[in-house]
């Protein structure tokens, strides 16, 4: 059983920068894919960035060049990396692992979520 631990939110002032982390415990197959979303009050839940199980990489376009995504070579741990926050980047983020097996009527997804972790910027 799969589960994912976000950690490293909290508040911090305009310009400045957060780490967050996802712990993954449990077996998963090598290929899949990670993603961190984020979610503000009355508003839907956005995917930020994501990586692939062979480091290919996918940013928002609201946090190109702020956000960096990594993980730990066995997909155990996912990172974000957050520079240059904005009052904006305000929302509880969510970390999603999500691997596939078979096509057709064999197809089977598997999606796993975090709890959330809460990133407020304000000043």
């Amino acid at each position: 059983h799969v589960q994912l631990v976000e950690s490293g939110g909290g508040l911090v002032q305009p310009g400045g920068s957060l780490r967050l982390s996802c712990a993954v415990s449990g077996n998963h197959f090598s290929t899949y894919r990670m993603a961190w979303y984020r979610q503000a009050p009355g508003t839907e839940r956005d995917q930020v960035a994501a990586i692939a199980h062979d480091d290919i990489t996918l940013y928002d376009d609201s946090v190109k060049g702020r956000f960096t995504i990594s993980k730990d070579s066995a997909g155990n741990t996912l990172y974000l990396q957050m520079n240059k926050l904005e009052p904006e980047d305000t929302a509880m983020y969510y970390c999603n692992l999500f691997s596939s097996v078979g096509w057709g009527d064999s197809y089977r997804p598997y999606d796993y979520w975090g709890q959330g972790t809460q990133v407020t910027v304000s000043s």
